[in-house]
């Protein structure tokens, strides 16, 4: 029996890029609906190699092919604020993992979501780590921080990026809930709006657990 665990932050109003608000009401128009007004970073997203000027290939052109696939879930618990993720963190997926696995990093960061340090103190990947999944074909790597670098560091989230990207990694960031996963290995996916020239998108993102 397989089991799926939702890996996606819910988007409200007041979170950082996110506003929604009535459009239709159903006493007056005879349906509900609502506006959004979503920046494309918000919330659980992926990135788009155009974000940061590598190639120019946009979120509606990374074929749905390349959103799912096996993970490894590497636990990070207890990480410092601050702290850069390296290699050696890894642990024992450096020598378990082959070209076109994917890598999710727990760190619990999701929990300080609607506080100030989620975006201001966010652990974060190394230049050495980012180097290494571009080198060994990681598929997609998944961060429960906003970002996989420090969003006040142009220099540094600049060159995380774009190492990332050069080496076709897929960016997938701001997810939840990674401490529900019990398996080592998943399959994971996380698909993005087809939004059209998109430097990046909201995500629906999930594991499979196989029984």
């Amino acid at each position: 029996m397989s089991r799926i665990i939702d890996l996606t932050l819910p988007l409200k109003p007041g979170m950082r890029g996110v506003e929604i608000e009535p459009a239709k009401v159903l006493a007056k128009d005879g349906w509900n609906a609502t506006r959004l007004h979503l920046y494309s970073h918000c919330g659980t997203h992926m990135d788009a190699p155009v974000h940061f000027g590598v190639r120019d290939q946009t979120i509606d052109e990374i074929p749905l092919g390349r959103c799912m696939g096996p993970a490894w879930v590497v636990d990070l618990t207890g990480i410092p604020a601050r702290a850069l993720i390296e290699l050696e963190d890894l642990g024992d997926v450096v020598d378990e993992l082959q070209a076109g696995d994917s890598l999710l990093l727990r760190t619990g960061w999701s929990e300080y979501v609607s506080r100030p340090e989620y975006l201001d103190a966010m652990p974060r990947v190394s230049m050495e780590l980012g180097c290494w999944c571009a080198d060994e074909g990681v598929a997609m790597l998944g961060m429960e921080t906003p970002a996989v670098a420090d969003v006040n560091n142009v220099e540094e989230i600049t060159a995380v990026h774009r190492v990332l990207f050069e080496g076709d990694v897929i960016i997938v960031e701001g997810l939840t809930n990674l401490d529900s996963i019990t398996k080592e290995k998943v399959t994971f996916m996380a698909f993005p709006l087809r939004v059209s020239g998109g430097d990046g998108s909201p995500v629906r993102a999930f594991a499979v657990e196989e029984g």
